[in-house]
């Protein structure tokens, strides 16, 4: 499987961020997209994740798919609010997620406990630390499988113990065969990575 854009522009309020994008990401790779704040890094992930349409160009998934017919279907995004209600406990809303995309190999206490969440999984959401919320967001990268991994700013609330953490959940995903796309201002410590820059259109 294969994660390839070809001639991809996106644009945000009417506005050109960037175009002409070409790359292809393999199976056990990661893509770093990196970038000053505005020049449209998420703005890459939504358009991957199917959130918005491309202006021009395409971004999609070549090879052996499996059950998935589209990329969005094959992807799990992780955006900066963490897809979660925050008058569920962190068991409910994963087990919302797992009835939505399907359970996976581990169950919910088996990926809270992976990001350490495990002994407060009874809690509502809006009851979390900042970085509790962004691990119980990875929890549900794990508690169903995708493919495809999509993170926008992954490591942004977490203590240094914690990025350890994720950075070794994210090789494991890779190392298993799957895609990662990033948006990041900072190194992951993954083994398999490039970078994609995205510049400021003058």
């Amino acid at each position: 499987m294969q994660l390839v854009a070809e001639g991809l522009s996106g644009e945000r309020g009417g506005e050109i961020l960037f175009s002409g994008l070409n790359f292809t990401v393999d199976a056990g790779q990661a893509l770093l997209v990196t970038g000053p704040n505005g020049v449209g890094k998420s703005t890459l992930l939504r358009i991957a994740a199917g959130l918005l349409h491309p202006t021009e160009g395409s971004v999609h998934l070549r090879g052996s798919v499996g059950e998935f017919e589209s990329l969005g279907g094959a992807c799990h995004f992780l955006g900066h609010m963490n897809a979660m209600k925050s008058a569920l406990t962190l068991e409910e809303n994963l087990r919302f997620w797992q009835s939505f995309y399907g359970i996976g190999q581990i169950t919910v206490l088996q990926a809270l406990e992976m990001v350490g969440l495990a002994d407060i999984g009874h809690l509502p959401f809006g009851y979390l630390s900042t970085g509790q919320k962004r691990r119980a967001g990875i929890a549900r990268l794990l508690a169903s499988e995708r493919p495809v991994w999509l993170l926008d700013e992954p490591t942004a609330g977490l203590d240094k113990a914690s990025e350890s953490q994720f950075s070794g959940l994210m090789q494991s995903h890779l190392d298993a065969g799957g895609i990662i796309l990033a948006a990041t201002h900072l190194p992951l410590g993954l083994l398999s990575s490039r970078e994609l820059m995205i510049r400021v259109i003058n």
